[in-house]
């Protein structure tokens, strides 16, 4: 790890916590979920880095990848809110995450996330076998009377990847990496009071770059340029579509689908249909061992 790569790390955390912190007081009944969405693109914009991906707003029994599409919108109500916030800053990324509990009925499940979040942190050295930082997670979770998604994890952070190994496990997954000093990586809890497990539905509102390969229709292919301005980094299709037909849109980006130029990320569901509460923040060692937690 270069000093360069250090700072911007640690400036990218600095951005995301700021970042999560105003997207969190924007979050209120009656607040549109749009307008909330473009106040916090003009607010990382604003301090000086890009979104590593699309700003992510699950409710209820979703646990994450979840965007309305361009041509609808959702009044937040009584909704357990789960704000997923990433920005990259020269190739580096700070990602973390917030639940806010609009119907005032799911503290205690924020509470276990945030506090299964804090367990894993209070433990990280060089050395430690991160199936602990799983178990710590688990432990947690289940001491407040819940659950945790065991089929979400946290993940490595890589230049411009928002998602590399290792995977960092929300239970005692028996794996055997260990914490080595230039690590980079995303500590990422998510509690439930369902089934502890989630599957992908609905279509999809995020995506990434896959593969240069043929497509038939002309309109499909001028989108390629912009989606590879995104430098690897996922999209939505909300981000394609402006200034343009979103029925082409749609049909295009279903054309690059079907060939493999992008990958596409629809919803995660719990499977009990319980409600889902997130906590995260990013993670630097350095070389010499030194443990930060960029966005706390």
């Amino acid at each position: 790890m270069n000093e360069t790569y250090k700072q911007n790390f640690l400036r990218a955390g600095a951005i995301a916590k700021e970042v999560r912190a105003y997207g969190k007081s924007l979050i209120k009944p009656g607040a549109s979920y749009n307008d909330v969405i473009a106040q916090i693109y003009r607010k990382i914009s604003e301090l000086g880095a890009i979104p590593a991906f699309p700003p992510q707003i699950a409710l209820d029994h979703i646990a994450a990848h979840f965007l309305p599409q361009p041509d609808e919108d959702i009044l937040f109500s009584t909704q357990v809110v789960k704000l997923d916030v990433g920005v990259c800053v020269s190739g580096a990324i700070g990602d973390c995450a917030v639940t806010i509990d609009l119907s005032g009925k799911y503290q205690p499940l924020i509470d276990a996330a945030e506090a299964a979040l804090l367990a894993a942190e209070q433990i990280l050295e060089v050395g430690l076998p991160i199936r602990e930082i799983g178990k710590a997670i688990e432990m947690t979770i289940i001491s407040c009377g819940f659950k945790p998604v065991r089929n979400l994890s946290g993940h490595g952070l890589g230049v411009y990847q928002v998602h590399t190994p290792p995977g960092i496990p929300n239970y005692d997954d028996r794996s055997r990496g260990v914490l080595t000093p230039g690590m980079t990586f995303a500590i990422e809890p998510f509690a439930t009071d369902g089934k502890g497990m989630i599957y992908e539905a609905g279509r999809p509102g995020i995506f990434s770059f896959a593969a240069s390969r043929p497509v038939h229709s002309d309109f499909a292919r001028s989108l390629i340029p912009k989606i590879k301005s995104f430098q690897g980094l996922p999209f939505s299709i909300h981000d394609l579509a402006k200034d343009l037909p979103l029925p082409k849109v749609h049909a295009a980006v279903d054309e690059l689908l079907d060939t493999g130029v992008i990958n596409g990320y629809a919803p995660f569901i719990e499977e009990g249909h319980g409600m889902v509460a997130q906590a995260e923040n990013s993670v630097l060692i350095d070389e010499k061992g030194k443990v930060f937690i960029t966005t706390r």
